[in-house]
């Protein structure tokens, strides 16, 4: 009886012995699985963003340099462009890297107060998508890459630089001090699933069709300034910074009416808010006329208070949105109605659009906004490919 008891409590002890080994085994397997799990679901995000990276947003050291060009577009194929049949020439396709595919840019982002180094066409894609709206036409994206190539170009050639508040160097912030740019992170996050493979795809067509591609004025890249919306015509450099720059005259830009939800606006504002921030007297406001106007259809001069200001000082203190305005007075107030917004030198990029609408090509949009220009390939450049050696070196000395 002893040894029957024993042998059960054994054979007990045994089978807990056995389900406890099952269960730890189960759980070990479960815990596996479910590691294998996460790791799976990390791998497959992380290869969906390599993907977009590399089929949507290209690879920078891969890709740039060996992408197949597209074909034109019927505007280019009819002639917009400054080569003998109205194309541009967009340099020998080789399977190595140009000194222009190595550029890098130095970028301050300055919400995270950090320097961001990247190749010089995805910086162009990233000042698109930061400065101008994804659902204007594709020839509209072009022309505005084909400018903000040009711009950071130019300062790269010139050798401009800038010290960010934590210290080292860079080339450009990320803000109106010199181009808006939206970086990777924010681009990615901007838009979710179709919509972003879409807008990405959008944006890489218009740095893709345009690679390379600079304004040129005389054999060198032009001072390419742009802004918002015009009130009917483009504005003399002259006459707004003062300085006389013969690309940037005052051209027709019709479009802009029909379309920017900027074109017109008023502001009111309180008498006395008026004289301190223009620093003349109240009563002053009754008084102040126009003196002159410009080109470009905008206020040159006015007389106010017993002083003489420019149409930029009044737009600038008063803060308006362009200097071309009228004003009605009523009790104590002033209403202010604008025409345009922005400083009105160069491209508007809602007459680039309207242009777009229309038919018409990047080339034709930027050539006609900067006044006797070409657009050419900035790797064709006399003294470019010296000067952009002399850039890699100095970023591999650590910039």
């Amino acid at each position: 009886m002893r040894w029957q008891t024993g042998r059960r409590r054994s054979w007990r002890r045994g089978t807990r012995r056995w389900w406890g080994g099952f269960a730890a085994g189960l759980i070990v397997i479960v815990l596996w699985k479910g590691i294998l799990l996460i790791n799976a679901q990390r791998d497959i995000k992380e290869t969906k963003i390599e993907e977009i990276e590399s089929a949507l947003v290209k690879a920078p050291d891969e890709s740039i340099g060996e992408q197949v060009s597209p074909q034109p577009s019927e505007t280019d194929r009819k002639g917009s462009g400054n080569g003998p049949n109205g194309d541009v020439d967009t340099g020998s396709k080789g399977n190595s890297l140009t000194e222009y595919e190595r550029t890098r840019v130095q970028v301050f982002l300055t919400a995270d107060k950090r320097i961001e180094t990247l190749p010089i066409e995805l910086y162009v894609r990233g000042v698109i998508a930061a400065e101008m709206p994804v659902e204007f036409e594709l020839e509209a994206l072009k022309a505005q890459a084909i400018a903000a190539r040009t711009y950071i170009y130019r300062r790269l050639a010139a050798g401009e630089r800038i010290t960010p508040p934590s210290g080292g160097a860079a080339d450009v912030t990320d803000t109106v001090q010199n181009q808006v740019y939206l970086s990777l992170n924010k681009l990615l996050s901007r838009w979710n699933g179709a919509e972003r493979e879409a807008n990405l795809n959008k944006l890489n067509r218009a740095v893709e069709e345009t690679k390379g591609q600079i304004i040129t004025y005389k054999g060198e890249p032009i001072e390419a300034a742009f802004f918002s919306t015009s009130n009917g015509y483009t504005e003399n450099a002259s006459d707004y910074w003062q300085i006389d720059v013969p690309y940037l005259q005052s051209v027709a830009s019709p479009w802009d009416k029909e379309i920017s939800p900027r074109y017109k606006e008023t502001v009111t504002m309180k008498l006395g808010d008026f004289a301190d921030k223009l620093g003349v007297k109240k009563s002053a406001a009754r008084s102040m006329r126009i003196l002159e106007t410009t080109e470009g259809k905008r206020i040159k001069t006015v007389a106010v208070g017993g002083k003489t200001l420019s149409g930029r000082e009044v737009r600038e203190k008063l803060g308006l949105a362009s200097s071309q305005f009228s004003w009605a007075i009523q009790d104590d107030e002033i209403t202010f109605t604008t025409f345009g917004y922005g400083h009105g030198v160069g491209m508007s990029q809602w007459g680039a659009d309207g242009m777009a609408k229309n038919g018409i090509g990047a080339v034709q949009i930027v050539t006609h906004y900067y006044s006797g220009t070409k657009v050419e390939q900035a790797s064709k450049l006399p003294l470019s490919a010296l000067v952009l050696q002399q850039r890699s070196r100095l970023l591999g000395a650590g910039g």
